[in-house]
């Protein structure tokens, strides 16, 4: 009797238990777009991840830290040397300055339900530069992929150049301190 009460409380337990599951995220097949703005235009492109995990409760998103390659940086609206300079700029200490920055972070702290099987809102600390921001922002998360868009503030991480915010009469070179980003993961 003792044997099948034990079992009974086995598989009542486990019914109530579902596994907690990292999935490393696919670098070959994930990126980051970037489109970047200034009063004469913008400038887009993508950037790789070098690593990532995403923590999971059977299917429910509940964590995840994502590290992005900036040497990786990459323009796609433009080709030959005006292509390969922006590069090098963006790489440079001016913007990101990635010889001494290689990786930017992005570590979740909060993820919710947004009451549709797949989509969370997501709170989460960002590090570039060296400097640390919260974020918020909606993503999906299902089958294998997840996506999410939201907007960064150079500024917040001391990337100044260009910015009307702290350099005056810049006119028509000025750049827009925000930027626009669509995370695209495979897992």
């Amino acid at each position: 009797m003792k044997f099948l009460l034990f079992i009974a409380s086995m598989l009542i337990s486990s019914l109530g238990m579902q596994a907690q599951m990292d999935k490393v995220v696919n670098v070959a097949t994930s990126n980051v777009v970037w489109k970047g703005a200034k009063v004469t235009g913008t400038h887009d492109g993508n950037v790789k991840f070098k690593s990532g995990s995403l923590a999971f409760n059977g299917d429910v998103l509940t964590g995840g830290e994502l590290v992005v390659d900036m040497t990786t940086i990459e323009v796609t609206d433009l080709q030959g040397k005006g292509k390969t300079n922006l590069e090098g700029h963006l790489k440079s200490d001016d913007f990101f300055g990635v010889a001494k920055n290689p990786t930017a972070t992005i570590k979740f702290t909060k993820v919710s339900s947004r009451g549709v099987a797949g989509e969370y809102k997501i709170t989460a600390n960002i590090t570039i530069k060296n400097t640390t921001k919260e974020i918020k922002f909606n993503a999906t998360a299902k089958d294998g992929k997840g996506m999410a868009t939201f907007k960064l503030d150079r500024s917040d991480f001391d990337i100044r150049y260009g910015s009307g915010s702290f350099i005056d009469n810049l006119g028509d070179k000025t750049i827009y301190d925000e930027f626009d980003l669509t995370v695209a993961l495979t897992y």
